[in-house]
């Protein structure tokens, strides 16, 4: 269950290019909406994607921005079934103008907040309070996220973790920027950043024993059975009420935007102890799940297969390195923002040879990381003739991938990679041969990328194997 302060994020993108001659501000000429979950809103489709189950309690107005925020997050797998509608009280919505200028280098240029912060009044605390006891029985952990916009109040919050206490149910809180934390007494875990923690004890973090002090004081203060202060690259210090203290450390990651981490850390949270796991591995998980989201643009969520991959690739294993285009593309959006130059080669590989390994092998030395995409059994026999392949697809693509050299294998049915290209944007196209015509190129070049040709291998071809099959001679 997700209790907090939903919100709904509207973002208005236009065009800057010129000055009002009213005033001296610019003029934004707008080019398009985008509405998207915002606040404790974020929470849900996060815990969805990692393979859980939410229920959302909030307060949101009957006004039309509440039927959108419904709606998304209805859409996200979430049920809000439970959430409280009033007509007094508007749907929280931070609208951020984007202004471009001569149709690039997107600037923020103001936020217009559309909001009541004021508590919410004793009959909605009612009403929400029954609305979170009739959910209790069927979930396995809340979580609460506080913006500290009225919902989460020092009388709500209180009595909803109480009541949660007594149903059995474990409580995972995100606290909001204030100084006094007294609201979250009883919470089984709180996850303030490293500022946060600092105002809500009064101590500057400057080492390990400086953080050790901040957590052990909001523990006193809220009596909480563990805190969890967030360090970002450096990872999370997680502090127990039996005075243990520890840094769970993160790997390194190469930061593309950190907004939604806060977000995914709750919601790992949240399905890790809702799944039995013990705090270590928890607070783990989540430094997993934080750090692949600010390898990313925007708040997309993290999945459940993301998350176990990363885990497989930090203790050496490899997953299936053949994948369908749309997995694709989101890995290499992920290694992209993680510094990778994606090289991209295509063929149909049809009875794998020397001549290939060493082609592919000098493909993956243009970038640090090979995708190869093979013709599909009905594409190689429209280009080949009906005798061909001999190897089909399948099997063709796991050959493949067994080499070191190469990081993703894809199958494409059509009988050009373009579409393909269209869509991942490689740095590097590499392509083998003599021949000046490389199909794809005008796609690679037209965006910056790069067109490179190999020479082959000479008297190493598929054609040549199987000429000499055919006529018995075995060797060349």
């Amino acid at each position: 269950m997700l209790v907090g302060d939903f919100m709904l994020d509207c973002w208005i993108y236009g065009h800057a290019e010129r000055l009002s001659p009213e005033a001296p501000v610019p003029v934004l000429r707008k080019v398009r909406q985008e509405m998207m979950t915002g606040g404790a809103s974020n929470i849900a489709p996060a815990i969805t994607a990692l393979g859980g189950q939410v229920a959302c309690i909030g307060v949101i107005g009957t006004d039309p921005n509440g039927d959108e925020l419904n709606g998304l997050l209805r859409s996200s797998g979430a049920e809000t079934s439970r959430m409280i509608r009033r007509g007094e009280r508007p749907t929280t919505v931070k609208t951020r103008y984007i202004g471009l200028a001569q149709h690039r280098h997107a600037q923020q240029m103001f936020r217009l907040d559309e909001e009541s912060a004021e508590e919410i009044s004793p009959e909605t605390h009612s009403v929400l309070r029954a609305a979170v006891r009739s959910e209790l029985h069927s979930c396995e952990v809340l979580a609460i996220e506080d913006y500290n916009k009225g919902v989460l109040g020092q009388l709500t919050t209180p009595e909803i973790i109480k009541d949660a206490h007594k149903a059995g149910v474990p409580v995972v809180v995100d606290p909001a920027l204030i100084s006094d934390y007294r609201r979250y007494e009883g919470a089984n875990l709180l996850t303030p950043n490293r500022f946060e923690a600092e105002l809500a004890s009064g101590i500057t973090i400057t080492d390990l024993d400086s953080m050790r002090a901040a957590a052990e004081k909001i523990s006193e203060i809220t009596h909480a059975q563990a805190v969890v202060i967030t360090l970002d690259r450096e990872g999370a210090y997680l502090y127990t009420a039996d005075g243990n203290g520890r840094v769970i450390p993160t790997k390194a990651r190469s930061v593309y935007d950190v907004s939604g981490a806060g977000d995914e850390v709750l919601a790992m949270l949240t399905v890790a102890i809702g799944d039995g796991c013990d705090l270590d591995s928890a607070v783990a998980l989540a430094n997993v799940a934080g750090g692949l989201e600010v390898e990313q643009f925007g708040i997309i969520p993290i999945t459940r297969d993301q998350v176990t991959d990363e885990l497989r690739r930090m203790v050496g294993l490899r997953t299936s390195k053949v994948v369908d285009r749309r997995t694709l593309a989101e890995e290499l959006t992920r290694r992209r923002a993680a510094g990778d130059n994606i090289v991209f080669t295509n063929g149909c590989f049809d009875l794998l040879h020397m001549g290939h390994v060493r082609y592919l092998q000098e493909a993956r030395a243009a970038g640090s990381c090979l995708v190869v995409a093979i013709n599909s059994d009905a594409s190689v026999e429209r280009l080949k003739g009906p005798s061909r392949p001999i190897i089909g697809a399948e099997e063709r693509a796991e050959m493949l991938g067994a080499l070191e050299c190469v990081d993703y294998v894809t199958v494409y049915e059509e009988d050009t990679p373009e579409e393909l290209l269209v869509l991942l944007k490689p740095d590097t196209l590499v392509k083998g041969g003599s021949t000046p015509v490389v199909v794809g190129r005008e796609i690679v070049e037209g965006y910056g990328g790069v067109v490179q040709t190999l020479q082959l291998v000479d008297g190493l071809s598929t054609t040549n194997i199987i000429d000499r099959i055919v006529e018995g001679t075995g060797k060349a």
